[in-house]
């Protein structure tokens, strides 16, 4: 119940024993009046609500306030897979889902209603999902904190290295990531015991990540960098303390952790590691994974029905890249035709500098295009950067780090030069798009400067909304004037043949037996990637189950509801402002952007009516 709804019925009771009673057009005001005090009271509640939350989870997770440029803790690396943690994180979403069931809905209205149904629906899936043990496998060749932590040592991330508080505060929260090294080997102690572990073909892969941190020179460490780089401008006495004490850091924090690390998957954890590699030979894996499916892609899509889904999008790309073979005169089959395309040179650089620049030149073309289907754009700009050679043998083939909200920091498109034939210059325009803009860089960094916003839903995310709008941003590039080359078209292709290969294969693995050889000889048949990046592909999807099923389901919800508008709205579509629409709210589930954009189009129908008006600014 609301907070006014006892103030409100008692000052009914006395208004009926009043002497004089208002007539009725009083009566009216006065409810009125009332109505609106509750619906004031009601936004200032839920927005303090989710101040406060936002707050207190920064605190818990001090990487996330580093990445939204938030200093107050960087000096700290939380222990997030410690059972005092976990304890303190579920009691913290318990606390406040009741905190925002209390609100009544029916007092909220625009973007308060929206703020109460996403973050009511976050705290539900959060607090659903600690039943799963994912804190008993908290290292894989596709994310860890230990890779993360060698990413923000190297000086050139998130943590900041200008002043001499910044490099006290990371040699601080050196400290606390050999308390997270210990808690990681004692929780893959106890998976063990509970028969939870990881896959062997993938925690093979972590052990080089590892190693290449182990040195008996601390100057040829990634974590040396920032030494190497002291600012000129800190005082002799500062530079030669801080240089001795991140010296020692290296020598005697960071390679014995990664060390016990490496020591103990080799040695203890790898013998116990399974050969099956899908959730359901996991005790309880099945419903694990369905939880998953249906938290990544924010539907209540099956995996089966997914799986349809996937078998069907295959079919219609592999017809697309059919007519683009015959369009560019190749005689031979659909899988000679593949062949060509991964073997002969002209399709590749032959060094990585050629492949950076080549990005930094359709930068320049497609921030020109934009324009033309965008009225919207972010404020700070992004950088194409190599991924680091310590990360990049396991790394994906390219991703995007988000800039600083104040654009002190520029967004980063990293591109993997590990192997220049998995990066063909077919594929340049598509990625593009997908990793930059419009896509993640444009989406994410719109998002965060939306100061209107709470703060949980400036810096928070879905991935069906997020990678759904990347991939829906590639399949823009012929409407922007981009892939005028059958080539580069074929690329828009083969990338979106990834995406739908995803639903397949993750299926696959995850539901239906598929083992990793199974998702490899599939996705080797259906397209032209590198077999390298192929392995990789198949081995990211056993580490991180259901996530990469967002991008196509996403994608697809995204362009029906664009078709959906243009139909209902004729001539009155306008493609500018039904972009502005799905990006001005921040990340959304889809059934909430679903029901968002319904009430757009009934606006727009309806034009200048009250109820146009009012459902406009939703």
């Amino acid at each position: 119940m609301n907070k006014l709804m006892p103030i409100l019925a008692v000052s009914l009771v006395f208004s009926a024993c009043a002497p004089e009673t208002p007539g009725p057009a009083d009566t009216a005001e006065d409810d009125t009046a009332t109505t609106e005090a509750e619906r004031v009271t009601a936004s200032a509640e839920l927005n303090r609500l989710v101040d406060d939350y936002f707050e207190e989870s920064l605190e818990l997770n001090p990487l996330g306030a580093t990445f939204i440029g938030d200093p107050r803790y960087n000096d700290r690396l939380a222990n997030s897979i410690g059972p005092e943690h976990r304890q303190k994180s579920f009691e913290l979403e318990q606390r406040y889902l009741e905190s925002v069931n209390a609100i009544d809905p029916g007092l909220l209205e625009g973007q308060d209603l929206l703020t109460r149904e996403i973050f009511r629906l976050n705290r539900e899936n959060t607090i659903e999902g600690a039943q799963y043990p994912a804190h008993l496998v908290p290292i894989s060749q596709f994310f860890s904190v230990p890779n993360f932590m060698a990413v923000l040592g190297s000086g050139q991330s998130v943590q900041p290295f200008a002043t001499v508080e910044d490099y006290d505060n990371w040699i601080s929260r050196i400290g606390d990531f050999t308390v997270y090294v210990d808690q990681a080997i004692a929780n893959m102690r106890e998976g063990m015991e509970q028969g939870i572990v990881r896959p062997r073909a993938i925690m093979g892969k972590v052990l080089p990540q590892l190693s290449a941190h182990i040195v008996d020179d601390p100057t040829t460490s990634v974590f040396y960098a920032p030494v190497a780089a002291l600012p000129e401008t800190f005082s002799d006495a500062d530079r030669q303390r801080l240089t001795v004490a991140m010296t020692a850091a290296i020598t005697e924090q960071l390679v014995p952790a990664y060390k016990r690390l490496h020591d103990f998957i080799e040695t203890e954890y790898l013998p116990a590691t399974t050969e099956s590699v899908g959730m359901a030979a996991i005790t309880g894996g099945q419903e694990w994974y369905d939880y998953l499916v249906r938290t990544s892609t924010t539907t209540n899509h099956s995996a089966d029905e997914i799986h349809e889904i996937g078998l069907a999008e295959v079919a219609r790309i592999r017809s697309e890249m059919e007519a683009v073979k015959q369009q560019v005169g190749f005689e031979g089959t659909l899988a000679e035709y593949f062949e060509y395309l991964k073997s002969d040179d002209q399709f590749y650089f032959e060094n990585s500098q050629g492949l950076i620049d080549g990005y930094m030149e359709l930068k320049t073309t497609i921030d020109a295009l934009l324009p033309q289907m965008f009225g919207v754009f972010p404020k700070t700009d992004y950088e194409v950067r190599e991924v680091e050679a310590f990360r990049a043998a396991s790394a994906a083939g390219a991703s995007y780090q988000r800039g600083a909200p104040d654009g002190s920091r520029p967004g980063v498109f990293y591109v993997n030069t590990h192997n220049l034939r998995a990066q063909p210059k077919y594929g340049m325009e598509t990625l593009s798009l997908h990793e930059a803009s419009p896509g993640h860089h444009f989406q994410i960094t719109i998002q965060q400067e939306l100061e209107y916003l709470p703060r949980f839903r400036r810096f928070g995310n879905y991935t069906a909304y997020a990678e759904g709008w990347a991939l829906y941003a590639e399949s823009l590039g012929k409407e922007l004037g981009l892939f005028t080359d059958p080539y580069q078209y074929y690329g828009r292709l083969s990338d979106e043949m990834l995406r739908a290969m995803r639903l397949v294969v993750d299926t696959g693995l995850h539901s239906k037996d598929w083992t990793r050889e199974d998702v490899i000889e599939y996705m080797l048949e259906n397209s032209s990637m590198a077999e390298s990046d192929v392995i990789a592909e198949a081995e990211r999807y056993i580490a991180i189950p259901g996530q990469a099923l967002s991008y196509k389901i996403g994608q697809l919800e995204i362009t029906r509801l664009r078709e959906q508008a243009a139909s209902a709205l004729g001539d009155d579509f306008e493609i500018k402002e039904f972009h502005n629409q799905v990006l001005r709210d921040g990340a959304l589930p889809m059934g909430v952007l679903a029901a968002k954009l319904d009430r757009w189009i009934e606006a727009e129908k309806t034009d200048n009516s009250g109820a146009g008006m009012e459902a406009r600014q939703l």
